[in-house]
């Protein structure tokens, strides 16, 4: 007993330099910064809050074979041996994590009891001339083992050769399916209002509808390892709200879009590099409806439902560089959005291009602040600039909004399953032809996130939004006041993990916005309940 136990102290001790390998640090509240975050808990012994952060970066879109080594390490470490087996087996695909994972099998494979198992990992790990470090570990868990079981059979051998064949190609797959409730499901205004827009200044009433509806998300993704350091992939995503009654389907509006590209991720020492490019086309499509009723949106009995359907396509490139508590990164983005043609009302056809600068510290293990800078532009090309009395006259030139938005982000841990972030962010458009649509808005978020159970997450955000309008007016009427507007969003999301890839998802939504043009104002409270299934 005395010798087992000091077989398995041996071990632990192998497994938690060996963790180290290759566990990477990554990017902002997306599933980058997750991840990252998930690093982080690791290297401070906070197993269970890691995994959350790892599960987190999952929900985000993140499934990479890194992703899962670090799962199956943090897996091992917590005690759950099982889980930690089916994560190392997804990184045996990539070139760079292969020994790392067959090293770490063996180790996982050991406390399991399954000694025979595991002596063919370390094998595998022995055999390998890549990395001497776990090399000469595997050397020596191989010698310790041998002092309590005999030379390994035929079988052995047989399963080291089925790994080693592994294919390198990925295969990604997430689903979530609901059912909800909306109490406005066409935004519309709450009390009457005297249209100060038309010439003969109606009343109108509006009418509020609520209804049930199906929230529906999907995506998928193929990834090919072909590089040591890239990979290459294909995905599909789909996204969509869904109304049960004939009454409200105009309110349906789903989007989809496929792309393709590469990952490039490469670590060496505390630097790590990650670039991700891709080619996108989206397709969107919604009912251009009065909020007022709800109907399909007319000109003099020529229908404009479609108005704002679109196609959009266009490539984008991320880029990381990060060096132990500092990291910096870009996003360019150029698209052509591709309207549905209107031949009663201009149509929104335009280009967006986008950069995006931000720069990241951690100056603690437990707390970070981050700083994004970006500039984007619409330019439309058959919309005519409003004149500074709020017309958009024809043989105005087309329209061009210019932005830019300065960002600060902190987040802070509180205890191993709570932490809080604030974020504020002023953003400028600026309307390049008289400055008629001109504004700034101040944003002011809030996010907290709690883990109360191994299977339970729960999270809430909020964020707050003031517009200031210098030029434009309410109604775009000049006899009414300058235009005034502020939001309110706020959203509670509550997850139990039923399985490892099964788990139930409860979400509350509530949004408003005030504003001196009534038109704009509403109310709003959505409730989900749904299943949401990954591997």
């Amino acid at each position: 007993m005395v010798k087992m136990r000091y077989l398995r102290v041996c071990l632990s001790f192998l497994a938690a330099v060996s963790c180290f390998v290759p566990v990477q640090t990554a990017n902002a509240m997306t599933a980058s910064e997750y991840f990252a975050d998930g690093n982080r808990l690791f290297r401070d012994d906070l197993y269970w809050a890691a995994l959350l952060r790892y599960r987190q970066a999952q929900e985000e879109g993140m499934d990479t074979a890194l992703l899962h080594y670090n799962m199956g390490v943090a897996h091992y470490r917590a005690g759950q041996h099982i889980r930690a087996r089916d994560e190392l087996s997804q990184a045996l695909g990539d070139p760079s994590l292969r020994v790392a994972a067959q090293y770490n099998l063996g180790l996982n494979a050991y406390e399991l009891g399954e000694v025979d198992e595991a002596l063919s990992w370390f094998r595998l790990a022995r055999d390998q001339n890549v990395n001497e470090k776990i090399q000469s570990f595997a050397v020596v868990a191989i010698s310790r083992i041998r002092d309590e079981q005999a030379t390994p059979d035929e079988f052995e051998v047989r399963v080291a050769e089925r790994e080693k064949k592994r294919d390198f190609a990925d295969f990604q797959f997430r689903v979530r399916i609901g059912f909800g409730t909306d109490d406005n499901v066409f935004r519309s205004p709450a009390e009457p209002y005297i249209d100060r827009s038309e010439p003969t200044a109606p009343v109108v009433t509006p009418v509020v509808q609520s209804g049930a509806f199906m929230p529906l998300s999907l995506s998928a993704k193929y990834l090919v390892n072909s590089l040591k350091f890239e990979g290459f992939y294909v995905a599909y995503k789909l996204a969509g709200r869904y109304y049960q009654d004939k009454e409200i389907e105009n309110a349906n509006e789903y989007q989809h879009e496929a792309s393709f590209g590469s990952e490039y991720s490469r670590k060496e020492g505390s630097r790590e590099r990650i670039v991700h490019s891709a080619f996108a086309v989206s397709q969107h499509v919604e009912t251009y409806f009065d909020p007022d009723d709800g109907t399909a949106r007319d000109i003099d009995g020529t229908s404009i439902e479609d108005r704002m359907d679109y196609l959009r396509y266009g490539p984008e490139l991320r880029l990381r560089q990060s060096h132990e508590r500092l990291a910096i990164g870009a996003h360019i983005k150029g698209q052509l959005w591709n309207y549905e043609t209107q031949e009663v009302v201009p149509e929104y056809d335009h280009e967006y291009l986008l950069l995006r600068l931000y720069g990241q510290y951690k100056f603690t293990s437990t707390s970070l602040f981050r700083l994004t800078a970006e500039g984007y532009s619409r330019r439309y090309g058959d919309r005519p600039s409003y004149d500074l009395d709020g017309q958009p006259r024809l043989g105005n030139p087309n329209t061009r909004y210019d932005y830019y938005a300065v960002e600060l982000t902190a987040r802070q841990r509180v205890f191993d399953s709570l932490w809080f972030g604030f974020d504020v962010q002023r953003t400028e458009r600026i309307d390049q032809y008289v400055g008629y649509y001109d504004y700034t808005r101040d944003s002011a978020g809030v996010q907290i996130h709690w883990t109360p159970g191994e299977r339970f997450d729960i999270e809430a955000r909020g964020i707050y939004h003031l517009y200031d309008y210098p030029n434009a007016f309410a109604y775009n009427n000049p006899n009414q006041a300058r235009k005034t507007q502020e939001s309110a969003e706020m959203r509670l999301t509550a997850d139990f993990h039923i399985t490892r890839h099964l788990s139930l998802v409860a979400e509350g939504r509530y949004r408003e916005t005030v504003s001196n043009d009534a038109r704009l104002q509403f109310e709003r409270y959505q409730y989900t309940l749904g299943v949401r299934w990954e591997q």
